[in-house]
């Protein structure tokens, strides 16, 4: 009598769990978080060392990221699998979107500047703003200035004067704990002003190196000025100028940004619009 040959898994078919349908996490896609029935539109996903994940808009403008596990997602009450979406040939037919990541508003005029203001910390802080939010900016009637140095901010949050309808932002570059800068910023921190920043030496850094077109960004020695360096290590010419254009032409949306800066940015114009007086 021939034995029978029996597999590992001895689960009954009844209680084996179906694999769900896979779903392309395409821009605009409504799902449901299964863990904590967070329900929005897909904005962007992502590639992290921890796995794939994706982000999601609820319909206050809301943003909440979440790993892209098996059966993670309800579609239309459906439990699915959501997938990084194939990259497509074509056009994209949902709604346009600015290069924050924003929902369009074809035809919106400027609305008139709001008393409050986010300060960044130099001028190409401030460039780089204004090429992935200056849409959003316009929009939401906020002006965007920049600081001389770290140094200055004490006596700009004097003269500035924060309240309730004039709020005051601000992005710090190198924010880190036991710094020069975090000691200013929590010396300036109160109900209407928001000190924000992110871990990189410069700015520069925020840049995805696959969007500047190279492997990493160096190390530069201690004591060396950094910006030099950089061009030095990289084989550009010294020109720190010439060096940030050619960092700012491969800027062409958040997807070019890293989500340390995109995260702060998103912060400050969420502080300083809300409950602001336009």
């Amino acid at each position: 009598m021939r034995s029978r040959q029996y597999g590992p898994d001895l689960t009954p078919p009844w209680k084996k769990q179906r694999p769900a349908p896979e779903v392309p996490a395409d821009p605009d896609l409504v799902v449901e978080e299964v863990t904590s029935g967070f329900c929005g539109a897909v904005i962007r996903c992502e590639k992290t060392a921890e796995g794939p994940t994706v982000t999601l808009e609820d319909r206050f403008g809301k943003h909440r990221v979440f790993p892209m596990t098996p059966r993670g997602f309800l579609l239309e009450g459906k439990v699915v699998t959501l997938v990084r979406p194939q990259r497509q040939q074509a056009a994209p037919s949902g709604p346009a979107r600015t290069a924050s990541g924003s929902l369009a508003v074809p035809g919106a005029r400027a609305r008139v500047a709001r008393a409050g203001r986010i300060y960044v910390e130099g001028r190409h802080d401030a460039e780089l703003v204004e090429r992935v939010w200056g849409d959003d900016l316009r929009i939401e009637g906020v002006v965007v200035e920049y600081l001389e140095g770290i140094d200055d901010l004490p006596a700009i949050v004097r003269s500035f004067a924060p309240g309730p309808d004039a709020r005051l932002g601000v992005l710090v570059d190198h924010l880190v704990p036991g710094s020069k800068e975090s000691r200013i910023a929590a010396g300036v921190t109160g109900e209407h002003v928001l000190v924000v920043g992110h871990p990189y030496i410069d700015v520069w850094e925020a840049v995805k190196p696959s969007s500047v077109g190279i492997p990493a960004w160096p190390a530069v020695p201690r004591g060396q000025d950094w910006k030099t360096g950089v061009c030095r290590a990289l084989g550009w010419p010294e020109n720190t100028g010439a060096a940030w254009q050619r960092i700012l032409s491969g800027v062409r949306s958040y997807k070019d940004l890293e989500p340390q800066l995109l995260g702060r940015v998103e912060e400050l114009i969420d502080f300083v619009t809300v409950g602001g007086a336009g």
